[in-house]
């Protein structure tokens, strides 16, 4: 079985009781199948346009014989059916989901009573039995079966270009960014991440956005306002130096944390996670990558591209692999968006090697340009992104007051290292984003960031593993001594050390006005950009790059930012791409 991201999200109570309650019921009812049957529920129309989103149910009837002998017929409580496309180019079918009209009622189930009939509820209201279909963008008739155990199903999908238009306009579009002056902007362009995004059934909550996506820097509004918000991609990033290393952030927002069943804060307002690169300087302009750690709900993981690097605090959980030889290849789960390396075999859905998704699973996968586009569709590839530094975005107004009056920040903190590290400049700092949609202020900034296995051991506090990365790293992994980490930083305005030039506060500059569809191919909705140019004046230098550092000029592969030639495999055998036990790779001593 995969280890999934969802496993991370769902310990606790309702898995305490799902275990108790399974040890009650002894001798499961059987179930023979008569019926499998497919429609659309969304749109009502039955017919969706090119590249647009319909709502697939997937039901199973038959009969149920309970361990008395007697039976019912009805509605199977069954799930996990094979869902495959009898043509190609026939569109996307992303995992399974709980069905937005389910009701338990409408499924047969054994009534014994007692205890076991609380188990067969919890059981039903897991039940995922919906799929997002995502519509070609050539119009047409498509077929798609559902089987399971042997009977199938099969329905017709109507793609026409005249059916109702199911997407909300967007409000707003953000100006291209001007040209960074930031003297290491050069080496966060190089190594910017190749991002492999899974998406689910709310494409726009899985897709990158900026904080500010909806016209303003409020906390509070950012579910509420997804879908007439900005899907313009953009990462943010921010830079620390030693004498030995850069330190590259790179985090991705997004407006919500959701699921289909929303429990114990599994849903919750605004999202960031995110990774940091450990960038060794070796006298070359970029330097050697030498390890990457990822964020996933409060649990780190470690990957290296050097054998030398071994365990200390975290285990190693593969190795780096890198795009066009300098951009790490990550994956982010759809709804909840933990981070892991790509070639993660335990917890990545894409295949690094071959640069597809999985059977089962769909996703858009976006790429460094300097511009951000906006994802045509859940399987646009290569979808160009740009960056924004998060210390004028982020950082000034969680320090001056204008975070929590422009009800950006919450649950401000004060930051208090282990290992006798240096201090934030300001004595309080925000340990969340300003959140109240489903479950309060659940989302972090990268200075409000911890990791559950070191926090709990008194080896790195609240905040320490992303504001002192030099500290955090080595206490995470173990460097041979023939690749030495210096503790002392030359450069982190994060603690007080160094300052950034001209500094000043970004502001919200979003052109308001409908957006063109993304059937128009309108620029900037992944359609091919040129990479990004130096402007008129050269990146600034520093001190032990050596000559100053051109601006990386990327090849812009053919299809950039336009639909896959061919659709990807669509759904797999039971198992893939359902709900999981939940598991957890446990630190020691828990």
């Amino acid at each position: 079985m995969r280890l999934r991201f969802d496993s991370l999200r769902w310990l606790g109570a309702v898995c305490l009781c799902i275990g108790a309650l399974s040890a009650v019921r002894s001798v499961p009812a059987q179930t023979f199948i008569d019926e499998v049957r497919v429609r659309m529920i969304e749109p009502a129309s039955g017919k969706v346009r090119p590249l647009e989103e319909a709502i697939l149910k997937v039901e199973i009837y038959g009969t149920l014989r309970s361990k008395d002998g007697s039976e019912q017929k009805g509605l199977l409580p069954l799930d996990a059916a094979y869902l495959v496309f009898a043509d190609k180019n026939s569109g996307w079918v992303s995992k399974a989901y709980q069905c937005p009209d389910f009701n338990q009622r409408d499924y047969i189930r054994e009534r014994t009573g007692g205890w076991r009939d609380i188990l067969g509820t919890v059981q039903n209201f897991t039940l995922k039995s919906c799929y997002l279909y995502t519509a070609p963008e050539k119009p047409g008739r498509y077929r798609l079966q559902a089987s399971k155990d042997g009977m199938a199903g099969e329905v017709t999908l109507n793609v026409e270009a005249g059916a109702p238009s199911t997407r909300t306009a967007e409000l707003y579009t953000f100006p291209d960014e001007p040209r960074s002056t930031d003297p290491y902007f050069p080496l966060v362009e190089h190594y910017a991440p190749f991002i492999a995004q899974e998406t689910w059934f709310t494409v726009t909550a899985d897709s990158l956005a900026r904080f500010d996506y909806d016209g303003d820097f409020h906390g509070d509004n950012n579910w509420d306002n997804l879908g007439k918000g900005s899907s313009q991609a953009y990462v943010y990033y921010a830079v620390m130096e030693t004498a030995t290393h850069w330190f590259l952030h790179y985090n991705f927002f997004h407006p919500r944390d959701y699921s289909d069943v929303c429990a114990l804060g599994t849903c919750h307002e605004n999202d960031n996670e995110g990774l940091i690169l450990a960038v060794r300087k070796d006298g070359t302009t970029y330097g050697k990558l030498e390890a990457m750690e990822s964020l996933a709900h409060n649990l780190l993981f470690s990957y290296v591209s050097d054998d030398r690097i071994g365990e200390r605090a975290q285990n190693l959980d593969g190795a780096l692999v890198l795009y066009e030889g300098s951009h790490p290849m990550i994956f982010i789960e759809a709804g909840g968006h933990g981070v892991a390396g790509a070639a993660d075999g335990k917890l990545s859905l894409y295949d690094s090697v071959v640069q597809q998704w999985l059977p089962g699973s769909t996703g858009i996968t976006y790429v460094y340009k300097g511009k951000a586009e906006r994802p045509m569709h859940t399987g646009a590839e290569k979808v160009g992104y740009a960056l924004l530094p998060i210390y004028e975005h982020w950082w000034l107004r969680a320090i001056d007051g204008s975070g929590r009056a422009e009800r950006m920040f919450a649950e401000y903190y004060t930051y208090a290292p282990l290992g006798d590290r240096p201090l934030t400049p300001v004595a309080s700092i925000p340990a969340a984003f300003l959140g109240v949609a489903k479950a309060a202020n659940k989302a972090r900034p990268f200075w409000g960031w911890f990791d559950d296995r070191t926090l709990k051991q008194g080896i790195l506090a609240q905040g320490q593993w992303a504001l002192d990365p030099a500290y955090s790293f080595t206490r995470n992994l173990r460097f041979p001594d023939e690749l030495p980490v210096s503790l002392d930083y030359t450069f982190n305005p994060y603690l007080g050390i160094g300052t950034v030039a001209d500094a000043r506060k970004s502001e919200s500059n979003p052109v308001k006005g409908n957006t063109p569809a993304p059937a128009e191919t309108a620029p900037g909705w992944g359609s091919p950009a040129s990479p990004p140019t130096s402007g008129s004046s050269p990146a600034p230098s520093l001190e032990g790059w050596g000559q100053p550092a051109k601006a990386p000029e990327p090849k812009a592969p053919e299809g950039w930012g336009e639909p896959p030639a061919t659709a990807k495999p669509q759904q797999v055998p039971e198992g893939w791409g359902t709900p999981e036990k939940p598991k957890q790779k446990m630190p020691d001593g828990w």
